[in-house]
């Protein structure tokens, strides 16, 4: 039973984690203008994601603008794409993996071990889902960096962290925290005793 509560924890740690991913690509807020200079002043802040680029007015009206091509995007952003769809994909597929494995479900009943080890599967799909998140955003995060400390970067051209990317952070660590618990979850069968138990009444008889 407290293995099947284990399952239930990291499957919904992971579940968490993929639609905080799922966010994150959405979100367009991946960074956002800065205003570190001096005697800078702008009614206008901007913001630039994945897939389009905004402007947030200080009367509260936002603007928003999709990538016109895709070719001519920084290669760092069409990799952070990738890398976030790629972890959507893998998200999706773990869920169900991880529900028809999981204990609390009927499907496959009859053979536990095998059950388990679909869990498990199901788990590592998340790891590698939370891995791929991490890697985009990261590799995100320090372009922006990069950029910001540039000398040759215009004070009032610098971009600093979005708050897509912290949502990002947070849905790698739970997704990768979800899928290690699918993972640790699987339970060490004896199979060589197993066998004994069942071949010893079928021994007996023959020996009647």
């Amino acid at each position: 039973m407290a293995n099947s509560g284990f399952q239930l924890l990291g499957f919904f740690l992971a579940l968490g984690g993929w639609i905080a991913i799922i966010s994150t690509t959405a979100l367009p807020q991946w960074k956002q203008s800065s205003y570190a200079g001096d005697a800078i002043i702008t009614a206008v802040g901007l913001y630039e994601g994945l897939w389009m680029s905004c402007a947030s007015q200080s009367t509260g009206q936002v603007q928003c603008k999709v990538y016109d091509s895709l070719l001519s995007l920084d290669v760092h952003i069409q990799s952070s794409r990738a890398l976030m769809v790629i972890a959507i994909l893998l998200g999706f597929v773990g869920m169900i993996i991880s529900v028809l494995g999981m204990k609390c479900t009927k499907v496959g009943d009859n053979n536990p071990l095998i059950k388990s080890r679909i869990a498990v599967s199901g788990g590592a799909l998340f790891l590698l889902a939370g891995f791929c998140t991490l890697i985009a955003v990261s590799w995100y995060a320090t372009r922006v960096s990069h950029d910001f400390f540039n000398p040759s970067t215009p004070i009032n051209a610098r971009y600093e962290f979005g708050s897509a990317l912290f949502v990002g952070w947070a849905a790698a660590s739970l997704t990768m925290l979800g899928g290690s618990f699918l993972c640790c979850s699987c339970p060490k069968e004896d199979t060589g005793e197993q066998y004994y138990r069942q071949s010893q009444p079928s021994a007996t008889r023959e020996y009647v």
